[in-house]
């Protein structure tokens, strides 16, 4: 008789000990759990998007019709006798069959069959206002042509990229070199120039909206981009706060071996602490370009009466005001605003993780 000799798996299984074994399935029940919690916190913060984006495809009938499916979907008629009629789901001897109406009634209607003419009209007792229609799968994907062509989004596209990345440049740039000078140079009152500076972020926008505007008025700056450029060119308190914490974390060694071989303090801050702080920058450039995209008021405020320079995000406020019974266009003129900064977040998290990796080995 054959003997088989247990594998070392079985054997080394065998020989765990039992607690061994019930620690490795709580471990194991415990990343399920997080990762199912994980999963449907997910789902619930995506689901307004979902839900938009699935009305973006619908007719305004069905974006409108409260009783209609999530999914896109449209009546399915039949033409009889020259006319288009509803085909309904109608229950008749303990099965539904999908009938086209030819004649509604209080008490009966008519119905004929779309497959089978020939077995005439079929009279239902009943109230046809309570029987489902037929619905088929349509996903209207004109809808995003047709606000493409209305709105102007190559324009408010121009308009708003040339917003985005002239203050991009300027605020991240004019941050940076601020945040280099509180977090390597002492001089008389740097303390409490950063606690005034920092201070700024708690002050209302609300609070220097009238004196700003009628500064901007005085000076012939309004109905121009000058009123919401300008001052993004002078840093942002957000900005030289994270680029400052991030520049102390910098080993002063690596500037001693620059200014050992002659290098000066703007050659330092050029070649080895901008390189070291690309992950800071990165974020900062993301904020910064996701607030400019986003913004609405300031361009709302100034930019009134020029509508032709307005950025996306008050020309999507304007389209509002024309189509706000047809929430399907609303919804893809949205999606349509919101393909840049997906893709620019994509590419630029992947810039991100990997500038963190580096800069955590080079240290």
């Amino acid at each position: 008789m054959a003997t088989t000799t247990p594998s070392q798996e079985t054997i080394a299984q065998e020989a765990t000990p039992e607690w061994k074994v019930r620690a490795r399935r709580r471990e194991i029940l415990v990343k399920l759990g997080v990762t199912t919690f994980a999963a449907a916190v997910l789902a619930l913060f995506l689901m307004p998007m979902g839900y938009a984006m699935v009305t973006s495809l619908k007719t305004s009938q069905q974006a409108a019709d409260p009783q209609a499916p999530i999914l896109p979907a449209e009546a399915v008629t039949f033409e009889y006798e020259g006319k288009e009629v509803d085909v309904l789901q109608v229950p008749i001897d303990g099965e539904t069959r999908e009938l086209a109406i030819v004649r509604k009634g209080r008490q009966d209607s008519d119905f004929v069959d779309p497959g089978n003419l020939e077995a005439g009209v079929i009279t239902w007792e009943g109230a046809w206002r309570q029987l489902s229609p037929v619905r088929e799968p349509a996903w209207q994907w004109g809808n995003y042509k047709e606000a493409w062509d209305f709105i102007n989004f190559p324009r408010l596209l121009f308009w708003t990229l040339l917003y985005s990345f002239v203050t991009l440049i300027g605020a991240v740039t004019s941050s940076a070199f601020v945040a280099y000078g509180f977090s390597r140079f002492k001089f008389p009152g740097r303390t409490t120039l950063f606690i005034v500076l920092i201070g700024t972020i708690l002050l209302p926008p609300a609070v220097t909206l009238i004196p700003s505007y009628a500064f901007f008025t005085w000076i012939g700056w309004t109905g121009t981009w000058l009123p919401l450029i300008v001052p993004l060119m002078f840093g942002n308190a957000y900005n030289v706060f994270l680029l400052r914490q991030y520049f102390l974390t910098i080993p002063r060694e690596m500037e001693q071996a620059a200014s050992v071989d002659g290098a000066g303090p703007l050659r330092t801050f050029v070649e080895i602490i901008l390189p070291q702080a690309v992950p800071a920058l990165t974020a900062v450039s993301l904020f910064h370009f996701f607030f400019a995209w986003n913004n609405f008021f300031d361009p709302l405020i100034y930019l009134a009466g020029n509508r032709d320079i307005v950025p996306i995000s008050v020309g999507l406020n304007f389209f509002n005001g024309t189509y706000d019974t047809d929430p399907n266009l609303i919804m893809a003129a949205s999606f349509i605003a919101l393909i840049i900064p997906l893709v620019i977040f994509f590419f630029s998290q992947r810039v991100f993780l990997s500038g963190i990796v580096v800069s955590g080995a080079d240290k």
